[in-house]
């Protein structure tokens, strides 16, 4: 249709009628959401089932109302001669009546996706509405609509759906409930008992794959889901602050979005380690020194005592060092968690003495046994065979003292990568350690042998390719009982035990069997620039297919300095500016304060990477990973490239941000 189409304007008329009525009726389930509430308080129940309930209604209650302002649907189907509006939640008058919205993860919805003119799958119309940017959910703000008539063989690319893909990005990043392509939606809909690893080239989408494979598996396993937990990992905060609004907006509050920092910490991290200590921390080898360091306390059951004594009243049972010794070595064969192991030992110590009783003066009672777990020469000799421990006392010895270290290493660890371990100047105890990033990671490490920690349903981890060995580990204790998703490009890898291949991540990660899917198709990054980021994957160590834009459109220019490199910074910027959306101004770590001021001497205000709404942000090339920015100032690339072991992957990533054009600014030869 036509904007002076009289059918259109029509078709209009009646779409937002229709909006006005889901308006309407999503604001009384909203006031019906909170008189639940209120009504639920007054239940004749059990303190237990009227807690439990009350909850639920609470939580349902505050969903609602946090609901983010926005159109209520992007779609619609006539299919089976019916009509469906498609939108980001179910949306119904009364309970029993037709939704006058279906969610987006409803089954029926799925056509909307995944029909074509080859297989209409019964849809005979779908069409796509167009909004205002910006939109806050007002009915005049709904511009324009196209349809494809797919019972006619009809299908065509949707401009509608481009120009949402191409949208400026100014602050957080956006769902794309609205655009997501068929391959995109069979990642999405995946079974909850897979799990999936998605190795995308950037600008396809994995990150909103994935929240949205987390709004879609709370909507479809509501219970299983909520029961055992689900978790977003992300790389960095400043990560999580740009895809923070993401489910919400898709009608899903409360999941937690962490990094893995912040779910093993500890303690802060306050000491810096070198980076060949940091390097060897993070090796999958430090799981066995620690198991070795963990175990080495354990001792073997003879020696400790000759015999184990055990007063009862007028008698005393005996057991033999033989038989403890028997019971340590058969608790060691099966290799439980640490804590577990102590308390099968006390366990077996004290059934041995049951057996005895038994046999002398009949059954033992329940409380009898509770009274000989709890002797005094019981709990002696367990601590003294099996002795409690905690994370910190095993790491610290390590690390502080030498001859320890020697002796769980021995075979493990060489020479030179045990003199990087160990501390310089060990603390006095390890309550006064400062320690590091990859040190945490070492205590999860011993945490978990001692005891599993809580699990989660399923967890979604991006910007996958980054992680080591051993926090590769610390997320598999938190998924051993759940499923993955695991985003990620091997060309993206930057840190230096970042692996070569997804094979070894997911080995690490607990789910080997897990399958990798490759997303290639581009949908933000213009081809220009793709062309150029694929000259730089041939010079990349990893086998990842090249990646494709399905846009023609987009500029790559390059800037000369000419010997000031702030100058043409400056120019460049105040060039982006003359253009609509944000702008990002991306440089080596070290020249970020140079580029910063250079800004502020022209009059250019510029935020940070943390600063969503900011027009211009200078960002550190170390922390772009995972944002994008409709223009992109990639200042001095081979700056970039020499900061670091992988700068050529970092480079990868900083070219790869840019939603609508790449201005290249250098002074020095280009490392493409």
């Amino acid at each position: 249709m036509t904007s002076t189409d009289p059918a259109l304007h029509h078709a209009l008329r009646q779409e937002r009628a229709h909006h006005d009525r889901c308006r309407a009726a999503l604001a009384a389930m909203v006031d019906g959401a909170q008189e639940h509430v209120v009504t639920g308080e007054d239940v004749s129940a059990s303190g237990a089932d009227a807690e439990v309930l009350g909850y639920q209604l609470r939580s349902r209650a505050k969903e609602m109302r946090e609901l983010p302002e926005g159109p209520l649907f992007f779609g619609r189907l006539e299919r089976d001669r019916q009509s469906l509006h498609i939108g980001r939640l179910r949306i119904t008058e009364r309970p029993a009546d037709p939704p006058l919205v279906v969610d987006w993860r409803a089954p029926v919805s799925r056509a909307f996706y995944q029909a074509s003119a080859p297989d209409p799958q019964g849809v005979a119309v779908r069409r796509r509405f167009g909004w205002a940017p910006g939109s806050r959910g007002d009915s005049a703000d709904l511009t324009g609509l196209e349809d494809e008539h797919l019972d006619r063989g009809e299908s065509r690319a949707s401009e509608i759906v481009a120009r949402e893909i191409e949208r400026p990005r100014v602050g957080p990043m956006r769902d794309i409930a609205a655009t997501i392509q068929p391959e995109q939606d069979d990642l999405v809909r995946g079974d909850l008992a897979l799990s999936v690893c998605v190795q995308g080239a950037p600008g396809t989408g994995k990150t909103a794959v994935g929240l949205h494979r987390a709004a879609y598996l709370l909507y479809t396993h509501p219970q299983r889901i909520r029961r055992g937990g689900l978790l977003i990992l992300g790389p960095n905060r400043t990560f999580l602050s740009y895809i923070s609004q993401v489910l919400p907006a898709l009608g899903e509050t409360g999941v937690r979005q962490s990094t893995l920092g912040e779910e093993i910490a500890r303690y802060p991290a306050r000491g810096v380690d070198g980076e060949r200590a940091a390097v060897v921390k993070h090796d999958v080898r430090m799981a066995e020194v620690l198991r070795r360091a963990l175990y080495a306390r354990v001792a073997g059951g003879a020696g400790v005592a000759d015999s184990l004594v055990v007063p009862d009243g007028s008698y005393r049972w005996r057991v033999s060092a033989e038989e403890l010794e028997r019971i340590v070595a058969g608790v060691r064969g099966e290799e439980p968690p640490y804590a577990v192991g102590r308390e099968r030992v006390r366990t077996r110590v004290v059934r041995r003495v049951r057996q005895q009783a038994e046999r002398r003066a009949g059954p033992r009672s329940n409380a009898w046994v509770r009274k000989v777990s709890g002797a005094r020469a019981v709990r002696e000799y367990v601590d003294a065979v099996w002795p409690r421990v905690r994370p910190e006392e095993v790491v610290a010895r390590l690390l502080g003292e030498p001859e320890v270290l020697a002796a769980a290493a021995d075979g493990v660890l060489d020479a030179d990568e045990q003199k990087a371990l160990l501390w310089a100047k060990p603390p006095r105890s390890w309550k006064s350690a400062r320690w590091s990033a990859a040190d945490l990671v070492l205590l999860d490490e011993v945490a978990g042998l001692i005891e599993h920690p809580r699990g989660y349903g399923h967890v979604v981890v991006d910007e996958a390719q980054d992680l080591s060995p051993m926090e590769c580990r610390a997320i598999a204790r938190r998924a051993a009982f759940g499923s993955l998703t695991v985003l990620g490009d091997l060309a993206q890898a930057t840190t230096p035990w970042a692996a070569r291949s997804w094979e070894t991540v997911l080995r690490h990660l607990g789910k080997p069997d897990a399958v990798v899917v490759p997303l290639t198709t581009g949908f933000r990054v213009p081809g220009a620039v793709l062309e150029l980021a694929n000259r730089l994957l041939e010079r990349l160590d990893v086998e990842v297919p090249a990646a494709r834009s399905l846009r023609g459109d987009g500029e790559l220019r390059f800037r000369q300095a000419d010997g000031d490199l702030p100058g043409a910074v400056v120019d460049a910027v105040r060039d982006a500016l003359g253009r609509e959306g944000s702008v990002g101004v991306v440089a080596a770590d070290g020249d970020v304060a140079r580029v910063r001021e250079a800004l502020g001497a022209a009059g250019i205000e510029a935020g940070g990477a943390d600063e969503l709404g900011a027009r211009v942000a200078v960002v550190p090339a170390s922390v772009v990973k995972g944002l994008e920015y409709d223009h992109v100032v990639a200042v001095e690339p081979a700056a970039i490239v020499e900061a670091e072991e992988r700068g050529l992957h970092r480079l990868y990533v900083v070219v790869t941000r840019a939603v609508a054009g790449l201005e290249v600014v250098h002074g020095r030869a280009l490392p493409f």
